[in-house]
């Protein structure tokens, strides 16, 4: 026998009730304040750092210094072919295990794998993945930040749990300012839709708790690789070295 508790119930009803009394608010929580309903209709923007409002190109340059500056790698390369590629390279050049997770989702999972010797398996992160390869939603010029969404076809787990994370970019994701991220957010899934978690991820992990040593890997992987895919023809600086780790 199976039970099933309404989203109306009496109980439900009153606690919400007395919330709306203590509030000084006798109307349901529908009708929300009209200064709430006029900031969620038009967020406002916080500051713009002058070093970000920069044409595109300059923000993608400025992208690669800024993650490097914080323990990232960037390889820049020309197109989603050279992406199986690039991490089957990474992986040999820092001595990782060829055995991969992927995200499942489309982008990544339908890059031709094949063409490597690469073991891939795609899903939630596990304790002993140590390789996880995903997707970004989109990267940040001023801090050199990559902004990663959580959803069925990328957990969680994929950035937090292996050592190594490497994740994928096109220049065309790549703007200015954190306030740009909010505003293609909006733009992408509709007001008053949110993925179940978003993460900011600016270099590897680290800390420097412990007799004021930096530390990485302490709370996440300790080694982020960035490969960046002109997918603009945007793509005009010298090709990045990659930075040890």
């Amino acid at each position: 026998m199976t039970q099933s508790s309404s989203s109306s119930s009496p109980s439900r009803n009153a606690i919400l009730g007395r919330i709306r009394k203590n509030l000084g608010r006798d109307s349901g929580p529908q009708d929300a304040p009209a200064e709430i309903v006029a900031r969620l209709g038009n967020p406002p923007r916080n500051v713009i750092p002058a070093r970000a409002q920069i044409p595109h190109d300059q923000q993608v340059n400025l992208f690669v210094k800024m993650a490097e500056d914080v323990n990232a790698s960037v390889r820049r390369i020309d197109n989603n072919d050279a992406i199986v590629g690039e991490v089957s390279r990474y992986l040999a050049e820092h001595n990782q295990p060829a055995v991969v997770r992927l995200a499942s989702d489309s982008f990544i999972a339908g890059l031709d794998w094949n063409k490597t010797t690469l073991e891939i398996s795609t899903g939630i992160a596990r304790p002993q993945d140590l390789v996880s390869v995903t997707p970004a939603f989109a990267g940040v010029a001023e801090t050199g930040s990559l902004m990663l969404r959580s959803g069925p076809e990328q957990p969680y787990t994929l950035n937090m749990l292996p050592d190594t994370h490497i994740v994928v970019i096109r220049a065309s994701q790549i703007v200015g300012t954190y306030e740009d991220v909010w505003g293609l957010q909006r733009q992408s899934q509709g007001r008053g839709t949110m993925p179940r978690t978003f993460l900011w991820v600016t270099g590897p992990s680290r800390t420097g708790d412990i007799e004021q040593t930096l530390q990485l890997g302490a709370h996440g992987p300790r080694r982020l690789h960035i490969i960046l895919v002109d997918d603009a023809g945007n793509v005009t600086a010298e090709k990045a070295v990659d930075k040890p780790v």
